[in-house]
């Protein structure tokens, strides 16, 4: 039964990281719905390396290109006003906010922010604003209109999906929407910005998962992660295509939804925080 949890847990990671409907939510609270365990905020963190490894594979051309650059331009004054070398400050600068936030709040994320009340509402509430986000972002901006002072305040907001229920993507893309990029620029570098802290976040949580502060064991989880890598990585491409010509309508929906649903059952007491 172990195993089943596990891999389902990683379908339903791999089909949630990218989509902006908070893959942490759905982690915590699928398995109240059934009846399981908590998996664990180091579970969580772990299974997600699987599919930032997915960002890494599907992005590698850009991210060489970047990291490449970016080193080059250290010795090279030539290089360092290039779009590349310029992004990749970006997203070293767009990743400080959720690191030091990470860090400093981690105790009181793994043992307050995974509270279903919390989770439900923040699906609800951060829904409304990807909803409103994309109906008012001008949408003209590309993302080689970046900027240092934007750069910053994406990465703000994607420090607030430490809170279980808001998402990285979700919160990262809402604040470009508001910026007035368009969807493919905001929804892109959502998920290079992610990168950082997402791996950082996983390797400093493996240490949680031998000593027991886990429900699953190291191999369920290893598989886990693996599910998740091909799952999500399926989910890139599919929704930066889908991105393209739809709107962000279905998630809005899916997330008041699964929030309301959420916070209707635990006020009915059929499930507890």
């Amino acid at each position: 039964m172990e195993w089943f949890k596990a891999i389902f847990l990683g379908i339903l990671q791999g089909l949630t990281e990218f989509l902006p409907i908070s893959s942490s939510a759905h982690l915590r609270i699928f398995p109240e719905y059934f009846g399981w365990n908590d998996p664990g905020a180091a579970f969580t963190a772990v299974v997600q390396i699987g599919t930032e490894t997915a960002v890494l594979l599907y992005f590698r051309r850009d991210i060489w290109r970047i990291g490449s650059t970016w080193c080059r331009a250290l010795f090279n004054r030539e290089l360092r006003g290039h779009q590349d070398t310029r992004m990749g400050w970006f997203i070293i600068v767009g990743s400080i906010p959720i690191v030091v936030l990470g860090v400093t709040f981690k105790e009181t994320i793994e043992r307050d922010f995974r509270n279903l009340w919390a989770i439900g509402t923040t699906l609800v509430v951060l829904g409304v604003v990807l909803g409103v986000a994309d109906r008012v972002g001008r949408k003209v901006r590309p993302i080689e209109m970046l900027n240092l002072r934007h750069a910053v305040i994406l990465g703000l907001a994607q420090a607030a999906a430490l809170v279980p229920g808001v998402s990285r993507s979700g919160a990262t893309i809402s604040m470009g929407l508001f910026l007035g990029y368009d969807r493919y620029a905001a929804t892109r570098y959502a998920f290079l910005l992610a990168i950082p802290a997402v791996v950082g976040a996983g390797l400093f949580e493996l240490r949680e998962i031998p000593g027991g502060h886990n429900e699953y064991g190291p191999v369920p989880t290893l598989v886990a992660t693996v599910v998740a890598f091909v799952f999500g990585y399926a989910a890139i491409a599919w929704l930066l295509r889908y991105i393209t010509t739809h709107a962000y309508t279905p998630f809005v929906l899916y997330r008041i939804l699964l929030g309301g649903l959420t916070l209707g059952l635990l006020t009915a007491g059929v499930i507890s925080a």
